[in-house]
């Protein structure tokens, strides 16, 4: 069963999709989050549940991090979006510290990718649809420029800013 609530937060509506998990803190294992505007966003769907209980846990994750109390997430993420190589990204994404930032050649370095796959990598971060908890804000262009964000670019900085990166 998909379930889903909206918080408010410095970003604004936030949109958190979840299904049933039996392993996950609070029972949900997080889909999506994704915000008003966002390229991409996420839509509440027919047959979609609205369970704000369900996300207790993941919401006061969220609530610390944006108090400038959480760096580290500690939410289970729900299987099967994505393609393997966006899967890769993804995951290279949970590896970047709070506080820190790198640029698309590096990750890509990272993953041993060539410099002609930076563009797909690009597209990879692009499409994460767990915005904020996967840390694609933490990417950035080769000259420290504020590139490439699905929920704008005034919110990739809102983040940096709260993480002092």
């Amino acid at each position: 069963m998909t379930v889903y609530t909206t918080i408010d937060s410095p970003l604004g509506a936030l949109l958190l999709v979840g299904e049933a998990s039996a392993t996950a803190k609070g029972g949900t294992a997080l889909a999506s989050l994704s915000m008003p505007g966002q390229k991409g966003a996420a839509l509440v769907l027919d047959g979609w549940v609205r369970d704000d209980e369900a996300f207790t846990a993941i919401t006061a994750q969220l609530r610390s991090y944006f108090a400038g109390s959480l760096t580290r997430f500690d939410i289970e993420y729900a299987a099967g979006s994505g393609t393997a190589f966006q899967r890769r990204v993804w995951e290279a994404l949970d590896t970047l510290p709070y506080g820190t930032t790198t640029t698309y050649g590096r990750l890509a370095e990272q993953l041993g990718l060539s410099r002609a796959a930076v563009r797909a990598l690009g597209t990879a971060i692009g499409r994460n649809p767990l915005l904020v908890v996967r840390p694609c804000h933490r990417v950035i262009g080769a000259d420290g420029s504020l590139t490439g964000y699905a929920g704008g670019l005034e919110r990739k900085r809102l983040l940096l800013d709260l993480e002092a990166a």
